[in-house]
């Protein structure tokens, strides 16, 4: 079923935009609420993928988070810089390099919780747990798992 159409198609009412005026009002809010720990969202979702072990290496990190390569490679040195990751080379392959978190960026990675979910909250305040329900559904549904 095709629920476009090249006559019915509005750029302002495409799915596409509503989820990034979505996102981009999340992102915005959640960089003011981090700021205190000097960190941007993208950020924040490199430290918690660290510490919650999902990714170890810059290219996982790339793959899980949908941010490129180059990108990726500059945070990285940015949050090394702030003392709050290292990098290692492999001892199993050099062309790896692994990435853990500083007990600084622990200690970081621990402040999160405390934040992210009332930036979350607040947006999502006027849903009832059934709509938030359905809505995790459909994105879900949406990007195909």
């Amino acid at each position: 079923m095709d629920h476009y159409t090249k006559e019915s198609f509005m750029l302002t009412q495409s799915v596409g935009f509503t989820l990034t005026q979505a996102r981009n009002m999340i992102t915005a809010e959640m960089d003011a609420a981090l700021k205190d720990l000097d960190i941007t969202s993208q950020q924040m979702g490199i430290v918690l993928s660290l510490n919650r072990g999902v990714a170890a290496t810059a290219f996982e990190l790339s793959k899980l988070l949908s941010i490129d390569t180059g990108l990726m490679t500059r945070m990285l040195d940015k949050l090394e810089t702030k003392g709050l990751l290292e990098r290692s080379r492999s001892v199993y392959d050099r062309r790896v390099v692994n990435l853990t978190l500083t007990e600084k960026g622990e200690a970081l990675a621990a402040r999160i919780p405390e934040i992210a979910p009332q930036v979350l909250n607040a947006r999502l305040k006027k849903f009832t747990k059934a709509e938030f329900a359905e809505l995790r559904r459909l994105l879900h549904k949406f990007i195909g798992e």
